[in-house]
């Protein structure tokens, strides 16, 4: 059991979602005009539940978000005066998390030229049921996860499989920067962007730390027993940090608030019907 502790530092947080997501009458700045122009994909449904979809939204972008256990995020919404099970919450982000997720990077893969200047490719270890597996994952220069994909072994056909499926979605880059895995040298070969292939010693920094918040989520979860959960949760995970994270060190308050508001608009908007 954690302690409340844990819990303190989600709770002002929780108050401003509550009122973006609880309140039908809440009204945010409009999105950037850099994604005004694309067309909105199909809000997700949820007819035949009773829940408010507002509160099904809520309990699971705090699960996805933050480094909560599904009974934190049942204290939360109990301290809020909405009562529902953590097997809710788990049902809820097994049936709506993927579709969130889908939106997301819908609305966010046409706006994201600037992503084929320089990619971020590494691979991580990750247990299941004692079973080594691997977490293969794309970002580019500014920390945007791109793919993620999970494999049992770390080969050449593992690497290729990984690299088109990034390549079918963005394109292709101007570099691609790794670490020295044969593997990576040996798919990169026969796609033909060996010129572009860059190997430097830290050069590969961006993506080793963007690795940190999905592994304080891993810890949280306790880890996974399967490779299809490992790979849901990544994809939905990344998808979710991408749309909230605003890298607040790098910019100044007015502009970090702005960021955030836009963020919430985008969230809050998948609901709309």
């Amino acid at each position: 059991m954690q302690s409340v502790s844990v819990l303190r530092p989600f709770v002002e947080c929780l108050d401003v979602l509550e009122l973006l997501a609880l309140s039908e009458e809440t009204t945010l700045p409009d999105i950037d005009k850099g994604r005004s122009h694309f067309a909105m994909p199909k809000p997700v449904s949820f007819r035949y539940f009773k829940t408010s979809p507002e509160i099904i939204q809520l309990a699971v972008m705090l699960y996805v978000r933050f480094p909560l256990s599904l009974r934190n995020v049942e204290d939360l919404l109990h301290e809020r005066g909405v009562d529902v099970s953590y097997e809710s919450v788990r049902y809820w982000w097994h049936r709506f998390g993927s579709q969130f997720a889908s939106q997301i990077k819908k609305r966010r893969a046409g706006v994201m030229q600037s992503s084929n200047w320089k990619w971020h490719l590494d691979e991580v270890f990750v247990k299941i049921n004692g079973e080594r597996h691997y977490l293969w994952r794309a970002v580019d220069h500014e920390g945007e996860v791109l793919e993620s994909y999970v494999t049992k072994k770390r080969d050449k056909k593992a690497a290729l499989k990984f690299m088109k499926k990034a390549l079918r979605r963005y394109g292709s880059p101007n570099e691609i920067v790794t670490d020295k895995l044969r593997s990576y040298s040996a798919a990169v070969k026969e796609l033909g962007c060996s010129a572009k292939q860059v190997t430097k010693r830290w050069a590969n920094n961006r993506v080793e730390n963007s690795h940190l918040p999905f592994r304080r989520r891993e810890r949280a979860m306790l880890r996974f027993r399967r490779m299809h959960s490992l790979q849901k949760f990544a994809s939905i995970h990344a998808s979710l940090h991408n749309l909230f994270n605003s890298q607040r060190s790098l910019s100044k308050r007015s502009t970090f608030k702005l960021n955030r508001d836009a963020a919430l608009t985008e969230w809050r908007s998948l609901v709309i019907s």
